[in-house]
């Protein structure tokens, strides 16, 4: 494939092959678009990946869907605390709002990125009930640790996966070390169905539960309640949400999750020639990953170091534009943003380490859609930017 030169390359674009078009189109020829067999199919093969039984998955429509529905399934709700990162996309926090309970929040490690263990345990007051790890860009949290924050103080552990569908952290998967596990699958992620998530739980009744949550709190999806036996009467037994994932989504994440691990050796590819390109270049760069960890590889995250050069941060992200690159930041901290600061009164400075994270990250295309001459147009244009900064 010739590609253009001048073609903006567009940020967390996803790779659609033939296997997902020709697997929505047998989905539309079916007539069955709602939650069906395919989803009952996507949730046995994420299972089978996890390596859990499949009445410990159920597939929803986001993974803000997921960490709602898991908040309820602890029996989070009002007069509750739950601590989570200040480095997070506003869904983490919002989930916690969602569900009634107070968010939290416990700065991150320099270094990784990750929500701090120790700052958790500062954390913690008689009101707290859970804590919510968030995996950021792909790189395990230091779970054993958070674990055994989590079992002297009696406390629910609901990961968000969102970066992590493929991390491990010694031996185990992200996802299901904590009580439940929350994935997403939005455009941008290493699976994608355009919009979808899953839960993973470690105890199947709390899955159950939040099949009935997930679809208006009714005991019986529609695959259930018509078939060739006849139609099967629900009941409402909870006050449910419509979360449910569709056959048409699920058509898509079939196929995508099949070429899991392979895309992943080519995100891994990208992530270390970045990571060799900018050495020399004004900016910290991503660790390298733990050892006996995973790295999921769904995000790279230089930040742009102050010290060695004039140039800020949405400066970077302008010339980049300008040359034709996406970028995105990958996050803002949470107390920089209006609402959170007039309803909890947070201040970024409280949380400096994240603070300062937010302020100067920015991340670049690393999406299997890539070709290698894009993945060289990026490097290029990275070290255009900087070569006169100095």
């Amino acid at each position: 494939m010739n590609d253009n030169p001048d073609e903006f390359i567009v940020f967390g674009k996803p790779e659609i092959l033939a296997a997902e078009i020709e697997e929505v189109e047998a989905c539309l020829k079916s007539a069955w678009l709602g939650t069906g067999p395919r989803v009952a199919r996507f949730e046995s093969s994420f299972a089978a990946y996890k390596g859990v039984n499949t009445d410990k998955v159920a597939a929803v429509n986001s993974c803000t869907a997921a960490l709602h529905i898991s908040m309820i399934a602890s029996g989070l709700g009002s007069g509750d605390e739950v601590i989570t990162t200040p480095l997070t996309f506003c869904s983490t926090v919002n989930a916690i709002i969602h569900s009634g309970a107070t968010p939290v929040l416990a700065d991150v490690d320099s270094v990784t990125m990750n929500i701090s263990p120790s700052e958790i345990k500062k954390a913690i007051t008689k009101k707290t009930k859970a804590i919510v790890p968030v995996h950021f860009a792909g790189r395990p949290c230091e779970m054993d640790k958070i674990l055994d924050i989590a079992s002297e103080f009696n406390l629910k552990v609901i990961e968000d996966c969102a970066h992590s569908i493929e991390g491990e952290f010694k031996g185990k998967k992200c996802g299901t070390m904590g009580d439940f596990g929350c994935f997403s699958f939005y455009v941008t992620k290493n699976v994608v169905t355009g919009e979808g998530g899953m839960i993973v739980a470690k105890i199947s009744t709390d899955i159950e539960r939040a099949k009935v949550l997930a679809l208006h709190g009714m005991t019986k999806d529609a695959w259930h309640r018509f078939s060739d036996a006849g139609y099967k009467h629900y009941q409402v037994v909870e006050c449910g949400f419509k979360y449910n994932m569709m056959d048409i989504q699920a058509a898509i994440g079939i196929h995508q999750l099949a070429r899991v691990d392979k895309n992943w050796q080519k995100r891994k590819r990208i992530w270390n020639l970045y990571r060799n390109s900018f050495r020399d270049l004004p900016l910290i760069l991503p660790s390298e990953p733990a050892e006996d960890t995973r790295h999921a590889y769904h995000l790279f995250t230089p930040v742009v170091d102050s010290t060695r050069t004039s140039l800020t941060r949405d400066e970077v992200l302008d010339s980049l534009t300008e040359l034709g690159i996406g970028t995105g930041v990958h996050y803002l901290s949470i107390p920089e943003h209006p609402y959170y600061q007039a309803r909890f009164g947070w201040k970024p400075e409280t949380w400096p380490v994240a603070k300062v994270i937010g302020r100067t990250t920015f991340s670049l295309p690393l999406g299997t859609s890539l070709t290698d001459s894009q993945v060289s147009r990026v490097i290029k244009s990275v070290k255009s930017v900087f070569e006169f900064s100095r």
